[in-house]
């Protein structure tokens, strides 16, 4: 399950120069044709509403493997997305299309990246692939005897 936070939405129109040209859509069928690829396929949601993203990390219980996740505004300020990504207990990513950690300090704080496997930042729209290849290839490594 993929979801994105708050206003990328907006992605292509938003803040070109921080979070690149790629439109949402474009992304998520980039990732629906990579998982292709892989054997996998992907369910993307995005939402400007908390708890609609902790409805839907629960629902990921039941019908997915894997998380990634860029929570976007909500990364440095949700103990929810946190708490719902610990309760459901599956390997989660972190992604952030710009690098956080090169910006406003009030974006170096992560809720979320303590309940995550790992954190890709800073590779805008590509940041969504390497985090697909990081949960399919971690999937794969839990099934090897």
């Amino acid at each position: 399950m993929v979801l994105h936070g708050p206003n990328l939405n907006l992605l292509g129109v938003r803040e070109p120069g921080v979070y690149g040209a790629m439109t949402l859509a474009e992304i998520d069928r980039s990732l629906d044709e990579h998982a292709k690829k892989r054997g996998a396929t992907v369910e993307c949601h995005q939402s400007n509403i908390e708890g609609e993203l902790v409805d839907r990390i629960q629902a990921a219980r039941e019908r997915a493997q894997a998380i990634i996740i860029n929570p976007a505004a909500y990364t440095h300020t949700s103990v929810a997305i946190a708490d719902a990504l610990r309760a459901v207990a599956l390997p989660a990513v972190e992604v952030h299309l710009s690098n956080v950690h090169a910006r406003e300090p009030y974006r170096h704080q992560s809720f979320v990246a303590p309940v995550c496997v790992g954190t890709i930042g800073g590779f805008g729209a590509r940041g969504y692939t390497l985090a697909l290849d990081a949960v399919l290839d971690l999937l794969e490594e839990k099934k090897k005897p």
